[in-house]
């Protein structure tokens, strides 16, 4: 007789399945505006990314289109001052004006290496080693962001959730070391091929179904 636990994993599963079937044409065409994202984006996209840890999306968008139309890019004035704004205030907005004031600096040598092509596995390395703010998850998500992930998962508390409601982690843990976040990257991919879903898929199907939506 199949245990109750190994029942429900496996109706949660199917159920999975079902849920990208029904969304993968969305998720794909996303996917594919990702990988249709020009070079001349990119710096914009790293900023997006340093700004989203612990802020909302909706609030880092309106910061990225108040930065692009005050030519941030060219002029490189701090932006703390925006950070704070309240229609759109980005949390721990001191440490991430330097970081995004930093990160505008060193961008010729971030593109640098993005145009020599290496595996996303590396890059990513490269990028945690060398722009201040970004961890593995940010890292991926700027990756992912510019169609270069090559199936890295973007481990945010919303997948680890999902991760953990379908018995791939047995927690959500606190903090993600770097040893940490590769570890359960791993168990990630483990399960997206035992369940045959992508990971750049699973991953914005797991996102989409706990907020509504497909975003960045």
């Amino acid at each position: 007789m199949r245990s109750v636990p190994a029942v429900r994993a496996r109706e949660q599963v199917a159920a999975l399945r079902q849920e990208h079937v029904r969304r993968r044409t969305e998720i794909r065409q996303r996917l594919e505006e990702f990988r249709r994202v020009v070079p001349e984006e990119y710096f914009y996209e790293l900023v997006y990314c340093l700004l989203t840890p612990q802020t909302s999306a909706e609030h880092a968008d309106r910061v990225i289109f108040s930065l692009r139309a005050a030519g941030f890019r060219e002029r490189g004035f701090d932006p703390e001052r925006e950070f704070r704004h309240a229609s759109h205030y980005i949390r721990f907005h001191r440490t991430k004006a330097r970081h995004v004031q930093e990160a505008r600096q060193k961008f010729p040598e971030i593109e640098a290496a993005l145009r020599v092509g290496r595996p996303a596995l590396e890059m990513r390395d490269w990028l945690v080693r060398n722009v201040k703010g970004l961890g593995y998850k940010e890292a991926t998500h700027f990756l992912r962001n510019i169609g270069r992930n090559e199936g890295l998962a973007i481990l945010d508390r919303h997948i680890l959730r999902h991760l953990r409601k379908l018995g791939v982690i047995r927690s959500v843990p606190q903090s993600l070391t770097g040893s940490r976040y590769l570890k359960v990257e791993r168990r990630f991919q483990e399960f997206a091929d035992q369940v045959g879903i992508p990971v750049d898929e699973l991953d914005l199907l797991f996102w989409s179904l706990a907020t509504g939506s497909i975003r960045k």
